[in-house]
């Protein structure tokens, strides 16, 4: 199948792939910066922007971790960040995933429209308030992250109503994509749950509402799978895994090898402070959190509005801000390494053109 360019508002995509975003650190300027370049939308996290550049635009740490939000989501950091991967991709599309379940949401969402961003896509919740945030950004594109067809319902009526506004896209995200899920621990398993069988009740849905251009996500791995998504009435996908093994991926080497050297049987869910499931890679610290013998946990970024400044954290056995942030320091005793299902699949380091062009071949 020829791959067709995909619009999101005033924006035109060449080749109808979404990289999806990666905190702490996993995709930030090179690779977001670079998947543009190649034609592609690239996505800045917004995770933990205060990690940048070995926390120079940190005001504030304590035992050199970022204090408190307004340092943990760095607004300096964050222009920074899409200040360099302006330098790479020009004024082609770049977009930053901001997730709806942090501290301070809306004053990261207008950070990012002053920081010039193209489009903004949100998920981790239904952001019902989210245009509010960008008003005086007209050319700004909003693009939720879904999990069925009821979800996007609910959030067009509701910007319909409130905001005159409709999304520009919906990322219909399924169980198997890396980080946190839409879904319950059964869900994820349950057939009528798995992407294949979401996107075209979505997609009928999103029809109602002016055919908003629905972005299928979680599991994809190659052009088949792309084609197969696209014939199911999707205008392009999202995919974070496969851009994990690039050598463009702001991940830390050592993030990069745990991510080579794992099986089908080490990627698993895993309980999270965010009150969602997430999916990552066992290694020694879910063994540690599982036996009660993990890192101490003590809240001083106060990331996430469900984790209840660390309650949520203790009743899991971790901080989320501090392993992802071991990660993306290439710490494999401590750190929390999310991969979607398929990335025991990678077995080398591509660069993004490469992988690319693979993605958008017949």
């Amino acid at each position: 199948m020829k791959l067709t360019p995909l619009t999101i508002g005033k924006y035109r995509i060449e080749k109808p792939i979404i990289q999806g975003g990666m905190g702490v650190g996993v995709s930030w300027d090179r690779l977001a910066g670079s998947v543009s370049k190649e034609g592609g939308l690239g996505v800045i996290s917004a995770v933990g922007t205060g990690y940048y550049e070995h926390k120079e635009h940190v005001k504030k740490l304590i035992a050199q971790r970022p204090y408190e939000v307004e340092n943990f989501y760095s607004k300096e950091a964050l222009f920074a960040i899409v200040a360099n991967a302006r330098k790479i991709c020009g004024d082609k599309p770049l977009a930053v995933n901001i997730l709806y379940a942090i501290n301070d949401y809306g004053r990261v969402v207008r950070d990012a429209c002053e920081a010039g961003i193209d489009i903004i896509i949100t998920g981790a919740g239904l952001p019902t308030n989210m245009p509010e945030f960008t008003e005086g950004y007209p050319d700004v594109a909003l693009v939720p992250i879904v999990s069925s067809a009821k979800a996007l319902k609910i959030i067009c009526k509701r910007w319909s109503q409130r905001y005159n506004r409709l999304p520009d896209a919906v990322v219909l995200e399924g169980p198997k994509s890396g980080g946190h899920q839409g879904f319950t621990y059964e869900q994820c398993s349950m057939p009528e749950y798995q992407l294949e069988n979401l996107v075209e009740p979505v997609v009928a849905e999103a029809k109602e509402w002016g055919n908003i251009p629905v972005i299928a996500a979680g599991g994809i791995w190659d052009h088949a799978d792309i084609a197969a998504m696209i014939e199911l009435g999707a205008s392009g996908v999202q995919m974070g895994t496969r851009f994990l093994g690039t050598h463009e991926c702001d991940a830390h080497d050592n993030f990069k090898e745990v991510i080579l050297a794992s099986k089908a049987e080490d990627i698993e869910l895993i309980k999270s402070p965010v009150g969602y499931p997430a999916r990552g890679v066992r290694t020694h610290l879910i063994d540690l959190v599982d036996k009660r013998e993990g890192p101490a946990i003590k809240c001083i970024s106060n990331c996430v509005a469900p984790c209840n400044r660390g309650v949520e954290a203790k009743e899991v056995g971790f901080c989320i801000a501090d392993r992802l942030a071991d990660a993306y320091e290439g710490n494999k005793e401590f750190g929390l390494f999310f991969t979607g299902t398929n990335g025991y699949r990678i077995d080398k380091l591509v660069g993004v053109k490469e992988l690319m062009d693979e993605l958008c071949s017949e």
